[in-house]
């Protein structure tokens, strides 16, 4: 089942602008680093349903969104809350090395 949510430069600032963290996942199709944390998203998308949404921005679609948030590479995961961003997390990482980021923001 997917549970992240698919962002666009339509939707993106009213998706960050949750009162709930919103991790958005900067990627490309062709890019094997997002494929390979694209299933540790999923799973935390899973575990912490309600407590944090998850959401995907495909940068080669939305280039001018990856341009407004100065994503110079890919995977970027940045971490909003309230439209605000909290941390910035560049490059593939473990489940593991993602929760540990993630519980310094969502308790």
């Amino acid at each position: 089942m997917n549970h992240a949510t698919t962002a666009n430069s339509d939707d993106f600032y009213s998706i960050i602008a949750s009162d709930t963290p919103t991790l958005i996942d900067f990627w490309a199709e062709w890019c094997g680093p997002c494929r390979a944390v694209s299933p540790v998203l999923e799973a935390i998308s899973e575990e912490r349903d309600g407590s944090l949404l998850v959401a995907k921005l495909n940068v080669d679609d939305h280039p001018d969104v990856a341009r407004d948030f100065g994503v110079m590479s890919i995977p970027t995961m940045i971490i909003f809350e309230s439209g605000d961003e909290k941390k910035r997390l560049v490059g593939a990482r473990s489940k593991e090395a993602i929760d540990a980021e993630l519980a310094e923001i969502i308790f």
